[in-house]
C-alpha cells in the first residue's frame, strides 16, 4: 500500500470585499472648498429660502408681545421691574430690541442672501434658454399627449410650403419658431410661455427689492408725535417733538426744515339722527406750512386720512381736543403760569382730564387737577358732566394743591399726572374750602393767600403724527412688481408645438402635428382643437386612408382625449 497522495492546498485568501464593514470604507474628504460649496448650495435652495421666510415671521412675534425699547424705554423698564425673573433674561436675549437684535438681523440677512442666490443663477439660466432654438422635432409625434394627422387633397401645397404656412400661423400666435429641413419634407418647432419663468423670476426679484428697501427705510426713517394748539406753531427739529422714534441709523441732520402753524380747527358733529347725536362727522385743520428755512407761508387743509406731504414727510391728523387758557398767580401776585393747557379726552362728549403745574409759584409751588367740560350740565346731586362735544357751556372744575411738585429733581414726569401724595390740599369737594368751578372769564382765589387761578378762554388743539420713510416708495414699487410677476407666472402657460409635413405614398402632402405642455396640461386639449381647426381652414383637407393607422376626426372631441404619455 503506497503513500497516500498529498492534496495540494492554496494559502488562505482575504475575505471577499462584500464582507467588509462600513468602518473599512474611507469617504473622500470634502475639504474647505467642498464644504463651502455644499453650504452655499444648501443656503441658496428654495426650501431654505421658504424656511427663513417662515423663521423671520416667527422671530417678529416677540416684538408685539413685549414692549420695545425704541418705542418706549419707560415701558420696558416697568415691564422688567414687574417681571423680575423673566425681565433680565429677555433683556439679555434682546427681546426688547427685536428688530435690531443680532438674531433677527442674521435671519433677515440670510434670507436676503438666499433669495439672491436662488434668483440670480435662475435668471442667467433662463436668459440662456431664451437664446436657444425650440426643442428638436421628435421622431414619432404620435406618442405625444396631443397629436394628429391631416392629409391634404391633391393639388394642396407641397410639404415645404405647408410647413411655412404653419410657421406663419404659429408666429401670429406668439410662438418662437424654427424651420427645419428634413428628408422628404420639413418640420417646424415652436414654443411659447417664456413669460411664465420671467414672471416667476420677477416675483422673487421683487421680494429681494422689498426686503432691501424695508431694511433701508427701517434704518433711516423716523416717526414723531406733536400736539399743536390753535395759534401756535411747530418747527421740525428734535426738541420740538412730544415723542420721537428714530430708525437705527437716523441722522438728526436729515430732518426736513419745515414749519407748521395751526390757524384754525373745525369739527362737524351729527345733528340729524337722534340715535347718533353728537357723533363726529368731519375734522378740518387749516395749517400754515413753510417749506425750508425761509419759504413763503402756504395755507393747506389737513383732514383725517388726507395727510399733508411736506418734503417727503407725511403729517397725519390723529387726534384733537380742547385746551382751556388759564392764568395762575402765586401768593406774591406774580404770574406763575399763563397759557393753554392741553387736556386728555376721556369720552365722546369730550369730558377731558386737566392737569396744571406751576413750579414757578412762590412761596409754594401750585398744582391743579380736575376736569374740563365743553358743554357742562348738572346731572343731579351737584355733579356736572359734558353732554355735548361742542363748547356750548365750557367749565373747568379743579382741585388745588401746594407744595413741592418734584419737578426740580430732574426726573421726567407725565404731564397728565399730578402726584398729590406729598402735596397739601387747598381745594376739593371734600374740603371745607370746596372745589374750584370756573367759567370763561371767572377767577378763583386760593385759600391761605396762595394765589389765584382764572379761566381766560378755550382753544382747540390737534394731535399730529409725522412720518418719514425714505424706503416706502421702493417697497411700493417692488410690491406692485411682485404682484405683476405672480399674475404672469400663474396665468401664462408653457406650450410646445411641432408640425412635420412629408409627401405620402399616394403623392399627397401628409401633415403631422403634436402639442406638449410644459407643466400643467390644463387647456391643452382645447389648443389641440384650435390648431386642428386652423389647419382645416388653411388647407383643403381630406380624410386619411384607413391603413394609415391614425384616427383624425375633423374636430377632436374632449371625451376622446388620448391618455397622456411622456413627451419629448
Amino acid at each position: 500500500m503506497g503513500d497516500a497522495p498529498v492534496s495540494s492546498t492554496s494559502a488562505p485568501k482575504d475575505p471577499a470585499p462584500r464582507n467588509r464593514t462600513r468602518d473599512d470604507v474611507t469617504l473622500p474628504a470634502l475639504g474647505v472648498g467642498g464644504t463651502l460649496r455644499w453650504a452655499w448650495t444648501q443656503l441658496t435652495s428654495m426650501r431654505t429660502a421658504l424656511l427663513l421666510l417662515l423663521l423671520l415671521a416667527v422671530a417678529a412675534v416677540p416684538g408685539s408681545l413685549v414692549p420695545q425699547r425704541r418705542a418706549g424705554p419707560e415701558a420696558v423698564d416697568q415691564w422688567i421691574e414687574d417681571n423680575p425673573f423673566w425681565g433680565p433674561i429677555l433683556d439679555a436675549l434682546q427681546f426688547f430690541d427685536v428688530y435690531t437684535s443680532v438674531w433677527f438681523s442674521a435671519i433677515y440677512l440670510l434670507l436676503f442672501i438666499s433669495l439672491v442666490g436662488c434668483v440670480l443663477p435662475r435668471a442667467l439660466k433662463h436668459a440662456k434658454a431664451l437664446r436657444q432654438p425650440p426643442a428638436r422635432t421628435p421622431r414619432n409625434l404620435g406618442r405625444l399627449p396631443e397629436s394628429g394627422v391631416v392629409v391634404l387633397e391633391a393639388g394642396g401645397p407641397a410639404p415645404e410650403e405647408a410647413v411655412r404656412q404653419a410657421q406663419r400661423w404659429l408666429k401670429r400666435k406668439r410662438y418662437r419658431v424654427e424651420l427645419r429641413p428634413e428628408a422628404g419634407g420639413a418640420s417646424v418647432g415652436a414654443e411659447r410661455g417664456y413669460l411664465r419663468e420671467i414672471g416667476n423670476i420677477l416675483f422673487h426679484f421683487s421680494l429681494i427689492g422689498v426686503l432691501a428697501f424695508m431694511a433701508y427705510g427701517g434704518m433711516t426713517k423716523y416717526t414723531g408725535q406733536k400736539i399743536i394748539v390753535e395759534g401756535e406753531g411747530f418747527a421740525n427739529n428734535l426738541v420740538a417733538y412730544d415723542s420721537f422714534t428714530p430708525g437705527m441709523y437716523f441722522d438728526a441732520a436729515s430732518l426736513q426744515p419745515f414749519q407748521l402753524t395751526l390757524k384754525s380747527f373745525d369739527a362737524t358733529f351729527e345733528r340729524q339722527s337722534q340715535t347718533h347725536w353728537g357723533a363726529p362727522l368731519d375734522y378740518t385743520a387749516v395749517m400754515e406750512v413753510r417749506h425750508g428755512t425761509g419759504g413763503d407761508p402756504e395755507e393747506q387743509v389737513l383732514k383725517v386720512n388726507h395727510p399733508l406731504e411736506i418734503d417727503g414727510a407725511k403729517v397725519y391728523l390723529v387726534g384733537n381736543g380742547y385746551a382751556p387758557v388759564v392764568t395762575v398767580r402765586d401768593g406774591n401776585g406774580d404770574i406763575a403760569f399763563q397759557g393753554p393747557v392741553v387736556t386728555r379726552v376721556t369720552d365722546q362728549n369730550f369730558n377731558s382730564l386737566a392737569v396744571i403745574k406751576a413750579p414757578d409759584a412762590r412761596p409754594d409751588q401750585l398744582g391743579f387737577v380736575g376736569q374740563f367740560m365743553p358743554a357742562a350740565a348738572d346731572v343731579g346731586q351737584g355733579v356736572e358732566v359734558s353732554v355735548d362735544p361742542e363748547p356750548l357751556n365750557p367749565k373747568l372744575i379743579l382741585n388745588s394743591y401746594s407744595g413741592d411738585l418734584g419737578l426740580d429733581a430732574g426726573v421726567p414726569q407725565n404731564v397728565y399726572v399730578l402726584d398729590t401724595s406729598t402735596l397739601t390740599e387747598l381745594n376739593s369737594r371734600r374740603s371745607e374750602n370746596g372745589g374750584i368751578t370756573l367759567s370763561v372769564g371767572q377767577t378763583h382765589v386760593l385759600p391761605d393767600g396762595k394765589g389765584s387761578i382764572s379761566l381766560d378762554g378755550v382753544r382747540r388743539y390737534v394731535g399730529l403724527d409725522i412720518h418719514y420713510d425714505a424706503g416706502k416708495w421702493g417697497v411700493g414699487v417692488f410690491s406692485v412688481l411682485a404682484l405683476i410677476g405672480l399674475a404672469v407666472s400663474l396665468f401664462t402657460r408653457r406650450r410646445r408645438v411641432w408640425v412635420r409635413a412629408r409627401t405620402g405614398d399616394d403623392g399627397r402632402t401628409r401633415v403631422e402635428y403634436a402639442l406638449l405642455a410644459r407643466g400643467e396640461e390644463f387647456g391643452l386639449r382645447e389648443e389641440h382643437v384650435a390648431l386642428r381647426e386652423a389647419f382645416e381652414k388653411m388647407w383643403p383637407v381630406s380624410a386619411p386612408e384607413a391603413d394609415t393607422g391614425e384616427t383624425t376626426p375633423a374636430t377632436p372631441a374632449p371625451a376622446a382625449a388620448p391618455t397622456p404619455r411622456s413627451g419629448d
